[in-house]
């Protein structure tokens, strides 16, 4: 995991507005965190995690969205490329795999 993508993780978990480079995290007055890349929003984290793609499906977005999966959902889940095409698995040895979507909530 990138340095960036932990110290956005750190902000997340202790609910603390944060900004580094391209990156941002932003806390609601109802505790939720909510994560932009390049002021694109690409998670909203609560008791659940909803993931986007903020219209740009890069590998900083795949980074930034797995460091998010692996430390609220689990380390083994996350996104991933095949064919052009991404996708959401839920297992480490890729046995559950879905088509991602922008919106998905993780939980």
């Amino acid at each position: 995991m990138r340095k960036i993508e932990t110290q956005m993780n750190r902000a997340i978990r202790s609910r603390q507005d944060w900004r580094k480079d391209n990156t941002r995290v932003e806390i609601s007055e109802d505790n939720k965190a909510f994560v932009y890349l390049h002021n694109h929003l690409i998670a909203v984290i609560d008791d659940q995690v909803q993931i986007f793609d903020g219209g740009w499906q890069t590998n900083t977005t795949k980074s930034r969205l797995n460091a998010i999966i692996a430390e609220f959902i689990m380390p083994a889940a996350g996104v991933f490329q095949k064919n052009w095409n991404w996708f959401y698995k839920r297992s480490l040895d890729f046995s559950d795999i879905i088509p991602f979507e922008s919106g998905m909530v993780l939980s």
